[in-house]
C-alpha cells in the first residue's frame, strides 16, 4: 500500500490499523499510525460510565478530526492527546 492508503486505512477500526501496520508503508505512515493508535487506545476510556460518555463523543471527534487530515494528505496533530507517541 502506498502513504496515503495506509494513512487512511489505519483509522478504520483496530483491524484496518493491523493491515497498516502489517502490509502498509509503515516508515512514511508513522505519524498516522501513531495518532490513530494513541485514538483508538484513548477511545477504550469512553467505556467509563458518565464521564465515558462525554469522552465518547470527544475521542469521535478526534477520530475525524484524523481521517480528515489523513484523507487530505496532512500531518495534523489532534488537540489534547496528539502530542503522545507511542510509535517510534
Amino acid at each position: 500500500m502506498d502513504k496515503r492508503t495506509t494513512d487512511i486505512v489505519a483509522y478504520l477500526t483496530w483491524i484496518g490499523f493491523l493491515i497498516a501496520i502489517l502490509s502498509g508503508d509503515k516508515e512514511a505512515s508513522k505519524f498516522h499510525l501513531n495518532q490513530a493508535l494513541v485514538i483508538m487506545l484513548f477511545g477504550l476510556l469512553s467505556i467509563i460510565p458518565c464521564v465515558g460518555y462525554v469522552w465518547g463523543i470527544v475521542v469521535l471527534v478526534f477520530w475525524v478530526m484524523g481521517l480528515i487530515s489523513a484523507i487530505n494528505g496532512e500531518e495534523k496533530e489532534v488537540p489534547v492527546i496528539g502530542k503522545i507517541k507511542l510509535i517510534k
